[in-house]
C-alpha cells in the first residue's frame, strides 16, 4: 500500500488545455453574414423613409388623386344618369377631399353647398362653377332631374376635374 501513496506525490507533466477551449475568433463565414444582415437593415430603414416621404410628399399625393379619379371616370356605369351621377359626384368629392382636405366626401350636399369656406383655395369662378355641378349632380342622383346623356356628363366631369387640378388649392 505504501507504493499507490508515493505514485500520487509524484509530479506529472500537465495536459495542454488549448485544444480543449474554443477559437476565441470568428470564422470568415460569421463576418459575412454579419455584413450582410447590417447592409439589409440598412437598405429596409432606407426604404421605409423613402416611401415615408413619398407617401406624405402633397405633391404625390396631388398626382395621385389625379390619376385614380381620371381612371374612375374613364367607364360609365351602367344604369342610367341616376348611377352616372353618383359615380361622377363621388369621384370629384373624393378628389377634392384627398387635395384640398375638404370634407365634401363626407357632408350632403345641403352642407356641402350652405358653407361657405368650402373650396376657399380656389378662385371664385371655380367655385361658383364646381357648387352648380355638384348642384346639377345632386337634382340628377336623387331623381329630380334624370334627363341627360350619361356619356356627357362623364365628359363634363373630366373638364371639371381638369379644371380643378390646373389650380394649386392654397
Amino acid at each position: 500500500m505504501a507504493k499507490e501513496s508515493d505514485d500520487a506525490l509524484v509530479l506529472r507533466e500537465l495536459v495542454p488545455a488549448d485544444p480543449l477551449l474554443p477559437d476565441p475568433g470568428m470564422p470568415p463565414w460569421g463576418w459575412v453574414l454579419i455584413g450582410l444582415a447590417a447592409a439589409a437593415v440598412i437598405g429596409f430603414l432606407f426604404f421605409l423613409r423613402r416611401s415615408k416621404h413619398t407617401e406624405t410628399d402633397p405633391r404625390h399625393l396631388r398626382e395621385e388623386a389625379y390619376a385614380r379619379a381620371q381612371h374612375d371616370l374613364e367607364a360609365v356605369p351602367e344604369g342610367g344618369m341616376q348611377a352616372a351621377a353618383t359615380k361622377v359626384s363621388l369621384v370629384l368629392r373624393r378628389y377634392l377631399a384627398t387635395v384640398c382636405g375638404d370634407p365634401a366626401l363626407f357632408e350632403t350636399h345641403e352642407e356641402f353647398v350652405s358653407r361657405h369656406a368650402a373650396l376657399s383655395g380656389y378662385p371664385e369662378d371655380l367655385r361658383n362653377v364646381t357648387a352648380e355641378g355638384f348642384s346639377h349632380l345632386a337634382r340628377l342622383k336623387y331623381g329630380r332631374d334624370t334627363n341627360g346623356d350619361p356619356v356627357a356628363l362623364f365628359g363634363a366631369a373630366r373638364q371639371l376635374l381638369d379644371r380643378l387640378h390646373q389650380h394649386q388649392p392654397a
